[in-house]
């Protein structure tokens, strides 16, 4: 299997608001891949299309070959706010998920519990924002998914926290060789551990690739104000500005960019995505995209 998610004209809609349109996707197995875009653009409901919570209103959806129904022991998928039950204590949560789950592995959950120093009578109310985490992280691969979803699982966290989440998924998802898709408005931290992107803007993909191929034919051209159309094949302007003498130009380019008329910068995976929202005409920048 090359596929992991495969979507062809996925919508959803509530009534009159879409939340998804549209949306025809391959996203590779085996890849960690990010998936970023604004409050709104359909992240969230993307991740549950994909996990069966919500069943489209039109197109298609095959996850590792089959039509997604909750409940898949081949899927983890943990959601926003990393929801774990208060009054339970983590001892109870990890036979809880052994209850539910013929494939537990007892002794990688426990493995990592001990691993992250958490005490198993402690309750998880108690816990912090980043244990919790930890805690719905480790319920989540303990299942031994073949894919695990993540719905801005780091939202909510410092930056420590952050990145210890983030470490335990980069380790298991490469000792295991599972499929990741995690959605999050930080684009920092997709960088560090994503090679696959999908960029979703009001409620519509815009552009998807492989990390290092969007990186390596985006290019931010500076020059005499000239007309976009005139750069020839091979050439897409993502986004234009111009003064009265002088053209900027974010272009994704599958020819070289030649004409020594032109400045060419490579851009940063946040330059490449806020280009992107500006081409889809998105303002609403509020939570998107931060860098701490």
């Amino acid at each position: 299997m090359t596929d992991a998610v495969t979507t062809t004209g996925l919508t959803k809609r509530y009534g009159r608001r879409t939340a998804l349109s549209d949306c025809t996707l391959n996203i590779p197995a085996g890849h960690v891949v990010g998936l970023v875009g604004p409050n709104g653009a359909g992240k969230s409901t993307l991740l549950q299309l994909t996990c069966g919570l919500l069943a489209p209103t039109e197109g298609r959806i095959e996850v590792l070959g089959h039509t997604p129904h909750t409940g898949s022991p081949r899927l983890g998928f943990v959601a926003q706010d990393t929801p774990v039950y208060g009054n339970l204590t983590v001892a109870d949560h990890l036979r809880f998920g052994a209850h539910l789950n013929p494939g537990w592995d007892k002794a990688l959950a426990q493995r990592r519990i001990a691993e992250l120093g958490l005490d198993p009578s402690q309750r998880a109310g108690k816990l912090s924002g980043g244990q919790r985490a930890q805690l719905a992280l480790t319920l989540a691969i303990a299942k031994r998914p073949e894919l695990l979803l993540l719905d801005e699982p780091v939202a909510a966290l410092d930056p420590l926290a952050r990145r210890e989440f983030l470490q335990g998924l980069m380790s298991y998802a490469a000792e295991n060789g599972t499929s990741v898709v995690m959605s999050s408005h930080l684009v920092a931290d997709l960088e560090r551990v994503c090679d696959y992107l999908i960029v979703l803007v009001a409620s519509r993909v815009r552009v998807h690739g492989d990390v290092d191929e969007l990186l390596g034919t985006h290019h931010r051209l500076t020059g005499p104000r000239r007309d976009p159309d005139t750069l020839g094949p091979g050439r897409e302007v993502v986004q234009a500005s111009h003064t009265d003498v002088q053209s900027t130009l974010v272009v994704r380019s599958t020819a070289p960019v030649d004409d020594p008329s032109w400045t060419s910068d490579r851009l940063d995976l946040e330059d490449i995505v806020l280009a992107y929202m500006a081409q889809a005409g998105t303002h609403g920048r509020d939570r998107v995209l931060e860098k701490r």
